[in-house]
């Protein structure tokens, strides 16, 4: 059986009409592999369009302000790849002129940009001879070859690499890459839909019930668990916010004043909090403590819960990052998931 021939044959009949299947403009084929970097289809689509619509361009791109960027972004987590863009398309003005490069070799120098995307763009631009391997080659692969080298190791990202280069060699990379990721996403999934398989026959994992053992995946550090209380102190139609700093997984967002713990604490424990009182003063009024959110992030889970106080003495507003913002104004800044669904909630 022609592993490739088969693929690409399912693929013509069973894929999805999506916006980037149907351009050669690497431009816009960076912005969607980009937006769907652990991101489904159905919640990606629209940040797509809206970056699409916003920036119609990469000079349009490299001219936006990163507040413009993460607005636009706010939403979809892993803001480091909002940021990234935008110094991607900052590169790409300086150095070639707006004209978003395709050759590989090229893509791969740009930030934000690994083998995965720089494969993608190439491939799907102008038939560049690069094997995309995503998560959902991966998995296609390990279960239909039968490799159990870890695809989070070294050597597991070299071998199957290299068998992909491998089995591309006779496709057209553009169609044949597609097929494969598409094929991975929709019949040979996490859960996967063996009965109806075209690759069943030959299939090693499920030849042998491994299915659901492939691909071996190391096993990661534990997650980190981080309290976070949020301190909400409104003056009238104002608001306080503050705009996170360097090295934070919410890097140029913003959200309120906050303590953060490694353990829970007591609205008690809070008041009692040497930094606390140093921020907020002694006279201090708690006026409602919310229910804790739990927040679950790929290598972290916050537990949040917002406080809201007044009777705080002026001192509190002296850092520089904190600042007061008119309610109606508010939602102008853009704001990590936790805060703006809180505040969806609390300006209703």
């Amino acid at each position: 059986m022609n592993f490739g021939a088969e693929i690409i044959k399912w693929y013509e009949l069973n894929k999805r009409e999506l916006p980037w299947r149907n351009t050669r403009n690497p431009y816009l084929i960076w912005l969607s592999e980009i937006i769907l970097q652990q991101t489904r289809v159905t919640q990606g689509m629209p940040y797509y369009y809206k970056f699409e619509q916003q920036f119609a361009t990469i000079l349009d791109f490299a001219d936006a302000s990163e507040d413009e960027v993460l607005k636009l972004w706010q939403g979809l987590g892993y803001y480091s790849r909002a940021r990234n863009m935008l110094k991607t398309a900052i590169e790409i003005k300086n150095k070639y002129g707006g004209i978003f490069p395709t050759a590989y070799a090229d893509l791969i120098k740009l930030t934000g940009i690994g083998s995965y995307t720089a494969s993608a763009i190439s491939s799907f631009s102008v038939d560049e001879k690069q094997a995309v391997v995503d998560g959902n080659v991966y998995r296609l692969l390990a279960r239909y070859y039968g490799i159990d080298k870890p695809i989070n190791s070294s050597e597991g990202v070299k071998y199957f690499k290299i068998l992909a280069q491998d089995l591309l060699q006779n496709n057209l990379p553009s169609q044949y890459n597609q097929a494969i990721m598409e094929f991975g996403a929709l019949v040979c999934s996490p859960k996967p839909n063996c009965n109806g398989c075209i690759l069943s026959l030959n299939c090693w994992a499920l030849k042998h019930k491994k299915t659901e053992i492939l691909p071996i995946k190391i096993k990661k550090k534990p997650i980190k668990k981080r309290f976070i209380y949020f301190f909400v102190i409104r003056k009238g139609n104002k608001i306080i916010i503050k705009r996170r700093g360097n090295n934070d997984i919410w890097e140029g967002l913003h959200d309120f004043p906050s303590i953060e713990s490694t353990v829970f604490k007591t609205a008690e424990d809070i008041i009692d909090d040497v930094q606390f009182k140093i921020s907020f003063g002694t006279n201090v009024v708690i006026d409602r403590i919310g229910t804790p959110v739990k927040h679950l992030l790929t290598h972290q889970t916050l537990f949040a819960q917002f406080i809201e106080i007044s009777n705080t003495s002026e001192e509190c507003v002296q850092p520089k990052e904190w600042f007061y913002v008119s309610i109606n104004e508010v939602e102008n800044y853009a704001q990590p998931k936790l805060i703006f669904a809180f505040l969806k909630n609390y300006l209703t």
